[in-house]
């Protein structure tokens, strides 16, 4: 791997040399594993998420020339590694649509406090209300409203320009309020 990417083994105070990948997934799992939640939501494994991201960097190391932030970079793949991730998911719950009440029995079986059920039943609720947005507004109010980054933060990582994260992210609330009401009626 580069070494631009990650800080070498001297420079992080080690005597041995390591793994240039071992060092950027210590520098920067955490913050993946993060985005990947929150784009995702909690229906989601995580940690194979995580592991699909940094298993992509793996790949496309040498595309990284250090112009862009690595976290940048990161983002993105972890955005697009999400975005397949649910286009996977929604072709097949409209091919297993039929099947799909019986698969939710099957995983909803276990028995939880009353509290941490309702929780996730929110989630989920939000969760199916972002997944109905455009993915462009979807992950500008992630980033925004639950990741809680700065406006600046988020077009530095999405690459556009501030004024449409504004127009993406008032849109963006518009468009999920109407869709949670729409869960609201029967």
């Amino acid at each position: 791997m580069s070494l631009h990417l990650v800080k070498s083994a001297p420079e992080l105070g080690q005597s041995e040399k390591r793994d240039p990948l071992d060092v950027l997934y210590e520098q920067h799992s955490a913050d993946v594993k993060r985005w990947a939640w929150r784009l995702a939501g909690p229906r989601e494994d995580l940690e194979d998420l995580l592991h699909d991201v940094f298993v992509i960097a793996l790949r496309r190391r040498f595309t990284f020339r250090g112009e862009a932030n690595i976290k940048t970079w990161l983002f993105r793949i972890t955005h697009l590694v999400v975005r397949n991730r649910i286009r996977r998911k929604l072709i097949r719950s409209l091919i297993f649509r039929r099947h799909q009440d019986e698969l939710i029995g099957v995983n909803g079986s276990q028995a939880t406090p009353q509290d941490e059920i309702e929780r996730r039943e929110r989630h989920v609720r939000l969760y199916d209300a972002l997944d109905k947005l455009p993915d462009s507004y979807r992950t500008t109010l992630i980033l925004y409203e639950i990741e809680g980054m700065s406006g600046e933060e988020v077009a530095e990582l999405t690459g556009v320009n501030l004024g449409t994260v504004w127009v993406r992210l008032h849109r963006g609330r518009a468009k999920l309020l109407s869709r949670l009401r729409e869960g609201d009626m029967p």
